[in-house]
C-alpha cells in the first residue's frame, strides 16, 4: 500500500518529537540516566512529547526555548534574558542546570543522551548548526565531550532544512570571514556521528513504515512543507495515516526575535561572567534602535 503525506514544518515537528521520545536511548535515558535537550524549535515538541504539556508549561514558556533563529528573513536569536535555562533531566527528574557545559555533562557517559536540533541536514544524513556565538555556544562547547566519551547525540531536524552538502556549507561559513549578513555573523558546526531524525526516520519509528521525500514547498502558510510517498503493508500505512491526520493543523508557536537596540552575545552554556563585549560587532542591525530598523525587522 502506497499513500501520500504534506507536512507543514509545524507537522513535521511534532511528528519528529513524537518520535525522539520514542526511541529506545531516550527511554533507557529518562529512567536510567542523564538526558540534555538543547535549545530549538524543533527541541520544544520533544520536550513536550517527553515531559507532557502540562509538565512543560510548569517549567517555562515554551516559545522561549530557542537561541539562534531565522526569523523576519534574517539570522536572529532570542533575547537573552527571556530564555530558559537548558533542560537536564537525572533519571527522569529535571535537575537545575550547572554554570558550565563541563560541569553539566560531568555524569554524562554511554547511556546518556544529548538531544540538539539543527540548522541544515544533507542527502548523506550530515547535519550542522550554524552558531553566532564566537566560541560555539550550546554545541562548541559540548561536541568535544560528547564524541570523546560517546554520548548518544541525537538531532531531530526537519526536511525543510535540506541542503546539498554540509561539508560545502561549513567551508562557506565563518563569522570573520563574510563581509555582509541580513542579521547575524555565523559559523557552522558539524554534528558528526549524530542520529538524525527526519520525517522520513520519525515515520520508521513511530509505525514502522518506509518513507521517500518526494518534494517540498508551499504558499499562505504552508511555506517549506515536504511531501513523502510512504510504502508498507496495509496494516503499517493506515497506522501512518492515522498518525498523520492525528496532527494535521498543527498551529504554529509564536517564537519573538530579540531587541536589537540591546542584543549581546549570550548563550545558556557560558559562565556567568562570561564577557562576550570583546568580541567584534557580530550584526549590522545591533545597538540600533527600533525607529532605525527597517520595516520587516520591527514590532517582535
Amino acid at each position: 500500500m502506497r499513500a501520500l503525506f504534506v507536512l507543514t514544518p509545524t507537522e513535521s515537528k511534532r511528528l519528529i518529537g513524537k518520535a525522539v521520545a520514542k526511541m529506545e536511548e531516550v527511554k533507557k535515558a529518562f529512567k536510567k540516566s542523564n538526558i540534555m535537550i538543547g535549545h530549538g524549535s524543533t527541541s520544544v515538541y520533544v520536550l513536550e512529547e517527553i515531559l507532557g504539556k502540562e509538565k512543560l508549561l510548569e517549567l517555562m514558556n515554551p516559545t522561549t526555548y530557542l537561541s539562534g533563529i531565522i526569523v523576519r528573513g534574517t539570522l536572529c536569536s532570542t533575547l537573552g534574558k527571556e530564555k530558559p535555562p537548558i533542560v537536564l533531566l537525572r533519571k527522569g527528574v529535571i535537575t537545575p542546570p550547572p554554570e558550565t557545559m563541563s560541569e553539566m555533562l560531568r555524569d554524562f557517559g554511554a547511556d546518556s543522551v544529548v538531544i540538539k536540533g539543527a540548522s541544515a541536514i544533507d542527502p548523506e544524513g550530515n547535519a550542522g548548526v550554524l552558531v553566532s556565538h564566537p566560541e560555539g555556544g550550546t554545541i562548541g562547547w559540548s561536541i568535544g565531550t560528547i564524541w570523546a566519551r560517546g554520548i548518544h547525540l541525537i538531532t531531530p531536524v526537519g526536511l525543510e532544512k535540506l541542503v546539498p552538502s554540509i561539508k560545502r556549507s561549513i567551508s562557506l561559513c565563518g563569522q570573520y570571514t563574510l563581509d555582509y549578513v541580513q542579521g547575524k555573523k555565523v559559523g557552522m558546526i558539524p554534528l558528526m556521528n549524530a542520529k538524525i531524525v527526519t520525517e522520513i526516520e520519525a515515520m520508521k519509528i513511530l509505525t514502522g513504515v518506509d518513507a521517500y521525500h518526494v518534494a517540498s514547498g508551499g504558499v499562505s502558510g504552508s511555506e517549506g512543507s515536504v511531501a513523502l510517498v510512504a510504502e508498507g503493508s496495509k496494516e503499517v500505512v493506515n497506522k501512518t495515516i492515522k498518525l498523520v491526520e492525528s496532527i494535521k493543523g498543527e498551529t504554529p508557536l509564536n517564537f519573538r526575535k530579540g531587541i536589537c537596540e540591546i542584543c549581546v552575545h549570550a548563550s545558556p552554556a557560558q559562565p556567568k561572567d562570561y564577557d562576550a563585549s570583546v568580541f567584534p560587532k557580530f550584526c549590522q542591525f545591533q545597538g540600533k534602535k527600533e525607529k532605525e530598523l527597517p520595516p520587516y525587522l520591527r514590532n517582535r
